[in-house]
């Protein structure tokens, strides 16, 4: 395959661990982002444009550079550092006051405008989904505002002569989709399994660079992201109640199965 000088951009996003209970925080009910992390399905996204490189390098197919992508408060650098240690030879890491409370439609317009800031790229990988918002919807808008073509959802992907081929798994069938690069594709978690980064790849990240960039940077207006810029927003939040305590049947001569299937049809669920 010929990827000469192919320029992989992969989106990665600091997120609230899943392991700990998740908060909505201020007057605008923004996801409190303490004890967070990279976003988990963004590594399947990171291992795919590594992946693209290796084989690349093995055909003698020329250079390939990942540079990788975030927006967010300082401590969203946390995110990026792991994008390096995972591959990325790069990261831009784009910062404002502003961008709080942004939705998908002014993260995908803050995104837009680095892409066009640094000068676009071949390819740009995302995950499926974020695991906080769970929304899918960034890719999908962050391609048309870029005007690329898009393939979401792929469960499979390679790049060969211009061109990326990928394969998404529906319910019951899988389909073959290919569009020419520039591409922007979201990847699943079928698509492959996450390396883990090694003790020389840890220390290699410390030296790669990570830029900081600001709205002004990007030629970006406060208002245009943000609660100002965005198409949603949360106007209430409640805490989610107690989980109460469930029946128990107990079972008496033998009627066990007959107190559940009453129980069940009391409710309709039979």
């Amino acid at each position: 395959m010929q990827t000469s000088g192919l320029k992989i951009l992969v989106l990665v996003k600091y997120v609230p661990d899943s392991q700990f209970p998740r908060h909505l925080s201020g007057d605008g009910h923004t996801l409190a982002r303490g004890d967070s992390t990279l976003s988990e399905l963004d590594e399947y996204a990171l291992e795919a444009a590594v992946r693209i490189r290796e084989a690349a390098a093995a055909d003698d197919a020329g250079t390939v550079s990942i540079t990788a992508l975030t927006m967010g408060p300082a401590d969203a650098a946390n995110a990026l550092r792991k994008a390096l240690q995972l591959g990325a030879d790069d990261a831009y890491h784009l910062t404002d006051d502003a961008l709080a409370g942004s939705d998908a439609a002014a993260t995908s317009r803050a995104l837009a405008a680095v892409v066009e800031h640094l000068g676009g790229a071949d390819l740009v990988l995302c995950g499926m989904a974020s695991t906080d918002g769970e929304t899918s919807l960034v890719p999908a808008q962050l391609a048309e505002r870029l005007s690329l073509a898009q393939i979401t959802f792929a469960a499979s992907l390679e790049v060969a002569d211009g061109t990326v081929r990928a394969t998404r798994n529906g319910t019951t069938d899988a389909e073959s989709i290919e569009a020419p690069l520039p591409a922007l594709v979201s990847v699943t978690d079928q698509a492959n399994d996450p390396r883990y980064p090694n003790f020389k790849a840890i220390m290699a990240a410390k030296k790669k660079p990570v830029t900081t960039l600001s709205l002004a940077d990007v030629g970006l207006e406060p208002d245009a992201v943000g609660p100002a810029g965005s198409w949603t927003r949360v106007l209430e939040a409640t805490e989610r109640p107690s989980r109460t305590a469930g029946t128990v049947i107990t079972d008496e001569d033998g009627d066990a199965g007959v107190k559940l299937v009453d129980f069940l049809a009391e409710r309709r669920l039979l």
